[in-house]
């Protein structure tokens, strides 16, 4: 069985599937990552969601932004797959789904993204390169990176 994504906005998110991607994201980027942070950052209104399910649970979430919105180009962050299921690879299906998503909804193939600098080798597979130095971002070592 494989991964369901669906795309949605902001306001066509049901209650229920807002609390279970905030849930995700508090559990992994809070938690598991034990960082103290503000995740409900006042951003996810503009962003398009682009949820992940597996037996009619959220393993895996992404949102995207259009160009300015976040980035000058269009961006993808949040990235998240269930700790539980990352054995799977889905994080691969997750960033190829989210990247044909910003092509087909924002018609953008340039793509940037603050990516943690321990994923640079996943990012490079999937076609970004780095273009800053290292940075902190709350603690954890990140890195600029495009696709274009």
């Amino acid at each position: 069985m494989e991964l369901k994504f669906e795309i949605k906005r902001f306001n066509e998110l049901s209650t229920q599937e807002l609390y279970v991607l905030l849930q995700l994201r508090s559990e992994v980027f809070v938690v598991e990552q034990n960082c103290v942070y503000q995740d409900i950052d006042g951003k996810d209104a503009k962003a398009i969601h682009l949820l992940g399910t597996y037996n009619n649970e959220l393993v895996a979430y992404v949102r995207i932004f259009k160009p300015g919105d976040y980035f000058e180009q269009a961006s993808i962050g949040r990235v998240v797959v269930k700790q539980m299921y990352r054995d799977r690879k889905w994080g691969y299906d997750l960033m190829k789904e989210a990247i044909q998503a910003t092509e087909t909804v924002f018609n953008e193939t340039k793509i940037t993204i603050s990516a943690q600098l321990y994923l640079k080798k996943f990012y490079e597979s999937l076609g970004f390169n780095q273009t800053s130095e290292m940075y902190l971002e709350d603690d954890i070592p990140h890195i600029e990176m495009k696709r274009s």
